[in-house]
């Protein structure tokens, strides 16, 4: 699967995710320079020699999923405040990710960007706002990450400028000025931020959320975004105690207050949205404004669950994130649709999110999410090859009747292959470009470093 050779999938069950929703029992993809070419039904018939054909049979073909909401530095610290609040978790865990630097950051975000490959996904979305002072390039630590293990990445520029002496929730050391965040952020924009077609790394703007930041910085954050032709992102409505916060320091709901600072739009979108009411909602289909579900993150938090359907059944924009690792350490965005649709049924019942919807959401409306839908998200001719293999004859799967409602609510099958712009990402279930051994080392690396950073002498 080099140069400038065809490669054809073909023999597998085919869900394209396009405009009409095709699926094929038995199809196959062309793939070609990176990008699909065509999808069809039945086997691929062909003899041309610089065509390599991929034997899928048995397996299921959908779009690369695609995550809307991690932080990857949380790789590094799995496993805290496991039956904490939200505020409690963040309160213990502030301090820890103030040592935060360029070297743990790499390790733990290679690792962190692994697994959710080895899960399916193949765009990767990050909201880093921990910059310590001398942490370092950061953010150039995780892109160099993810063009290590081979996803496509869309990394946001956080932020927090609102510490505890101002009445927030960080620490004042892990915050920084209106200045120098608006600064870091545009250099970031200029140094990484690709909107090309065939581009693998895109940036946005990302204060953290009502909470830890100022309206001030939420304002600029905006108009900087809009000036730049970049996406707007930030946690909102997770859990009742921020609802709680924006009322008696603003005066308003959080939605209401997001919009008082030109915080809504078809360019926005937010992480969690659990807790919004019928007007909230009015107001987010009006406005475009999208919403990242993470139904493993919120249940582990115990912060609720999302009003899926009636997001969905407004108009709303719906993608899935894993978030970060800290608050759901098994980091497998196949589970977040399962786990969708499971809670949604929970719920408000058996209709309440079908499976392929479930699927959607975690394809083609995680892209929409992006702004990155007239590139992936659905396999059509002319789009980009992120394509995932799922092998789903083994005893776990064979046998069942629907494929897609396997791949959704059966145990994640083995991923037989997946490609990013037509190069291999994961074959037969291992990482295509890197050891995974060193990349567990590294892992393990970072969550010591952390914890227990090195001393640093005073010079004489």
């Amino acid at each position: 699967m080099s140069g400038h050779q065809v490669t054809v999938i073909s023999g597998a069950t085919v869900v394209t995710m396009d405009q009409e929703r095709h699926e094929y029992p038995v199809g196959h993809v062309v793939v070609d320079g990176g990008r699909v070419r065509s999808v069809s039904p039945g086997p691929y018939v062909g003899t041309r020699d610089d065509v390599e054909v991929i034997d899928a049979t048995g397996c299921v073909v959908t779009p690369g999923l695609v995550n809307t909401h991690h932080h990857l530095y949380q790789w590094a610290t799995r496993g805290y405040a496991v039956d904490a609040t939200l505020f409690e978790w963040l309160t213990e865990l502030y301090p820890i990710w103030g040592n935060l630097d360029e070297d743990i950051i790499r390790r733990a975000g290679a690792a962190a960007i692994g697994q959710l490959a080895r899960s399916g996904c193949t765009t990767v979305m990050d909201h880093h706002y921990v910059f310590p002072r001398d942490g370092g390039d950061l953010l150039g630590a995780e892109i160099a990450a993810a063009a290590e293990v081979g996803v496509r990445f869309f990394a946001t520029r956080g932020s927090m400028d609102l510490g505890e002496s101002d009445g927030g929730l960080p620490p004042d050391h892990v915050v920084e000025s209106i200045d120098e965040i608006l600064r870091g952020t545009a250099a970031a924009i200029d140094r990484h931020h690709d909107p090309s077609p065939d581009s693998l790394v895109r940036v946005g703007v990302a204060p953290c959320s009502p909470f830890s930041v100022t309206a001030d910085l939420l304002r600029e954050a905006a108009a900087l975004a809009r000036d730049r032709g970049v996406r707007l992102h930030t946690h909102v409505a997770e859990t009742v105690d921020e609802e709680d916060f924006c009322r008696e320091r603003f005066g308003q709901s959080p939605i209401d207050y997001m919009e008082s600072l030109g915080w809504l739009g078809p360019d926005v979108w937010f992480a969690h949205g659990i807790h919004f009411d019928d007007n909230a909602i009015r107001t987010l289909a009006r406005t475009g404004t999208g919403v990242a579900h993470c139904p493993s993150s919120n249940a582990r938090l115990g912060a609720g669950i999302c009003r899926t359907r009636d997001l969905l059944d407004a108009g709303v924009p719906v993608g899935l994130g894993v978030d970060g690792a800290a608050s759901n350490e098994a980091t497998s965005l196949l589970e977040e649709a399962r786990h969708a649709l499971l809670f949604a049924r929970a719920t408000g019942g058996p209709t309440a999110l079908g499976v392929r919807q479930a699927l959607e959401a975690a394809t083609l409306g995680g892209a929409r999410l992006l702004g990155w839908d007239d590139q992936i998200g659905s396999l059509e001719p002319g789009k980009q090859a992120d394509i995932a293999v799922w092998r789903t004859d083994t005893m776990a799967h064979a046998g069942i009747a629907d494929p897609v409602a396997g791949l959704v609510l059966g145990t994640p099958p083995p991923l037989e292959l997946s490609l990013v712009a037509g190069r291999p990402l994961v074959r037969k279930g291992r990482l295509a470009r890197v050891d995974e051994a060193t990349l567990a080392a590294g892992a393990a690396e970072a969550s010591t470093r952390i914890e227990h950073p090195p001393r640093v002498l005073p010079r004489v």
